[in-house]
């Protein structure tokens, strides 16, 4: 057809295009719907087929090597190395050595001071040569980097183990700590309980001094051999800092004059703190550097090796030991079955596995059994609140952590279990667990609630990572979405909980991230949680998210963002594209309403363009935090669980859509 000089075939041919362009998106977007269903069932095969018999999920957790730096230095320390072990963790370490000599704490970070320190002395007791040509690249970084009395004081503590550092100049930690009331500032229970299970066993380790014979000189990690420990210059007397340093300088002459038999006093009480903590595989906090330092602690007290409590002690830290097919020993921090069990439950139920599903049964019987109705330290904030949290890792009563519990509850409730009412009991007693660990805020941290005195982070010992544990968005988040789910989106905590988020939210749409990196997802978290808990997509703080979601998406479809966001501004939001923070971005764009949009497709669309022929995703990159920056962390199986949770929404819908049995009340 032509047009005619009154333009009246105009219409039609436009019509047409319009016709032929409607045509070309409907079918694009069913190219990329069956694209994503069918990422989704090789990702649900995948994931079926690395379930334990017992129910539960566990992929490797890496940090970095002064994990396994230190595991040879404590069994340098206890006289108990060999050949094996050493051999294949030195072969670990040297494969995470950089090109420029150093070692990073993330997967494409910069060189890390200590790191790099810890690394060095692990591969020389292995036997590596200090004019080897790696190890030369180490040394000369070291120097350049201010040597040994630059690095922090976890790392010097370790070399003066050793002779290699002077205690003296080291922050002073007594164990009279012990002692303090919890009312006073300062107390044991002012600290985070990660914190908390390193400072009692190293005050006994502070007490004690001990000095092991070096088995080496290490002139070659100093700056200048003739004055290995340079003086620090101290903060202004006026200042928190200048008040502690001088503190510090008071209770190193406590030191020398400390009465005796309080000082013996005081490290027996610890003692006894520690063991009362053990936990009933042998570990303490199901975390690796706590178990290490209450080796270390015990075996100063006259615990020998044979004691049951430190033959248990050391047959735990064994248990972090992942040996590779390369014949490397990698040390994980921690075990994550819990937290890796619920998040592949919550992925395979929203990704159409029948309720019913053995596999989810099962996943969900071994989470009942895991649940601790006994109490722990959370219990001397909370005193009179019944138990009924979930831990993190196998074996860890004394803390349930709030965000495992949360998500426990979450994946529960998408299981069709054969004993539905001991699912009810037990996730009530979970929610009501939860809900009495509230701060006042508001909000709700990891561990403990109203866990956030300043005090702790000025201490001139605790240079290294967070040491309390304030509440989060991401936590609060987790929280205030399981709540709505189990009917408690009026409940007046729920209420409080969603006011503090909408507070937290920065001014151009994220939230901060604490657990993962970082505010993807934060924003990953709260979007979901803000919508279950019934707040319009049209909201404006939804909006502010989505614009900002959609404004640092990838040129490729997906997100990434650097660990070098929490201190660097130009990184927030920025970085390679990774699986897991795709399937974040992509939970809160869903939950948003945002499924038939161009950032989804092209999202979903890479997704399934990257993931493997088995149905996993490849991620070397570091997205979850233990401290933000300071500790970071490669779930092994964040790269699984979370692109298949936001595939399966993306094909099947929002979980809970349309639910009817919310139980409001208390």
């Amino acid at each position: 057809m032509t047009a005619t000089t009154d333009g009246s075939a105009g219409p039609v041919r436009a019509g047409a295009a319009a016709a032929s362009r409607t045509t070309d998106t409907t079918s694009a977007a069913s190219d990329i719907l069956e694209a994503a269903g069918r990422a989704a069932e090789r990702s649900v095969q995948h994931l079926l087929g690395r379930q334990d018999a017992e129910g539960w999920w566990k992929g490797d957790l890496e940090t970095n090597v002064t994990m396994d730096a230190e595991d040879l230095l404590l069994r340098q320390f206890l006289g108990i190395q060999d050949a094996t072990t050493t051999e294949a963790s030195a072969r670990f370490i040297r494969g995470e050595q950089r090109e420029d000599g150093t070692w990073a704490t993330f997967y494409g970070g910069p060189g890390e001071l200590s790191a790099t320190i810890e690394a060095y002395v692990a591969l020389r007791l292995a036997g590596d040569r200090p004019d080897e040509a790696h190890m030369a690249r180490a040394s000369a970084w070291i120097r350049e980097q201010g040597g040994i009395a630059a690095g922090r004081v976890f790392t010097r503590i370790w070399l003066a183990l050793f002779g290699w550092w002077k205690w003296d100049d080291l922050p002073e930690l007594p164990p009279e700590l012990i002692f303090f009331p919890k009312w006073m500032p300062l107390n044991i229970y002012d600290f985070g309980c990660w914190a908390r299970q390193t400072i009692v066993p190293l005050t006994v380790v502070s007490a004690k001094r001990p000095v092991r014979p070096a088995p080496f000189p290490l002139d070659e990690l100093h700056t200048d051999a003739r004055v290995p420990n340079p003086p620090k210059p101290m903060a202004p007397a006026a200042s928190w800092d200048g008040f502690f340093q001088r503190a510090d300088k008071a209770l190193h002459v406590y030191h020398r004059f400390a009465p005796r038999r309080l000082r013996r006093v005081a490290m027996n009480a610890a003692a006894r703190w520690i063991i009362e903590r053990q936990e009933n595989d042998g570990c303490w906090g199901g975390i690796q550097p706590p178990a290490v330092y209450s080796v270390i602690a015990l075996h100063l007290l006259g615990y020998d090796l044979q004691h049951p409590v430190m033959r248990a002690g050391l047959e735990s830290l064994d248990r972090f030991a992942v040996w590779r097919d390369d014949g490397a020993r990698m040390i994980e921090a921690c075990q994550s079955p819990v937290w890796d069990t619920c998040l592949a439950t919550i992925a395979l139920a929203d990704a159409g596995l029948p309720a019913d599903h053995p596999a989810l049964v099962k996943a969900a019987d071994w989470m009942l059994g895991e649940q601790i109705v006994r109490p722990g330290d959370w219990s001397v904030r909370r005193p009179g609140l019944t138990p009924g949290g979930w831990a993190f890792e196998f074996h860890n009563d004394n803390y349930p952590d709030i965000d495992d519990t949360a998500e426990v509850v979450l994946a529960l409730r998408r299981v069709k279990h054969h004993d539905p009412r001991r699912v009810d009991s037990a996730v009530e007693r979970g929610a009501r667990w939860t809900l009495g660990m509230q701060s006042r805020n508001g909000a709700w941290g990891a561990f403990d609630a109203d866990n956030t005195s300043s005090f702790p982070n000025r201490l001139p010992f605790c240079d290294f990572g967070e040491v309390i544990d304030p509440p989060s968005a991401d936590v609060t988040a987790h929280v205030v979405e399981m709540l709505a789910y189990e009917g408690k989106t009026h409940h007046p905590r729920t209420r409080r909980g969603i006011e503090w988020l909408l507070a937290e939210q920065e001014t151009n749409g994220p939230w901060f991230g604490r657990w993962g990196v970082n505010y993807v997802y934060g924003t990953g978290s709260v979007v979901p949680a803000l919508i279950a808990a019934g707040m319009p997509a049209a909201h404006p703080a939804i909006r502010r998210a989505v614009r900002w979601l959609e404004s640092v998406q990838n040129d490729d479809g997906g997100w990434g963002e650097d660990l070098r966001s929490y201190r660097e501004d130009k990184w927030i939001g920025h970085g390679a594209s990774t699986a897991s923070q795709t399937g974040w971005a992509l939970l809160a764009l869903l939950a948003a309403g945002e499924r038939e949009t161009k950032p989804v497709e092209r999202a979903v669309a890479w997704l399934a363009e990257t993931q493997r022929a088995d149905g996993s995703w490849d991620e070397p990159y570091f997205t979850g935090t233990g401290f933000p920056w300071d500790f970071s962390i490669n779930y092994h199986l964040y790269r699984q669980v979370f692109p298949l949770t936001a595939l399966g929404r993306y094909v099947h819908g929002e979980p809970f859509a349309g639910r009817t049995d919310n139980r409001e009340g208390g």
